[in-house]
């Protein structure tokens, strides 16, 4: 009975992937990461600017602040960190 490990690999996991800049690298394997997006206001019309800083899983503590890294959804590593740097 063969199996087909080809098939797995190719598989490519679900979950969003954002751009962002490195705002902390204070915590050990963790990076704090500043997404900012433009969105339309549906009274107004006009475009806001909105931020979110989203904690991330950086094995070996690589990035350091003002860095733009490419981070991306995974399974949860810890009660607030559920994006790894890509």
């Amino acid at each position: 009975m063969e199996t087909n490990t080809t098939q797995k690999n190719t598989i490519e996991s679900k979950g969003r992937t954002f751009k962002g800049v490195v705002v902390s690298d204070k915590m050990t394997d963790t990076i704090v990461v500043s997404i900012e997006r433009y969105v339309k206001h549906p009274k107004i019309g006009k475009y806001v600017r909105l931020k979110k800083k989203i904690k991330a899983h950086d094995a070996g503590n690589t990035k350091k602040i003002g860095d733009e890294v490419s981070i991306k959804e995974v399974r949860p590593i810890s009660k607030d960190k559920h994006f790894i740097v890509v």
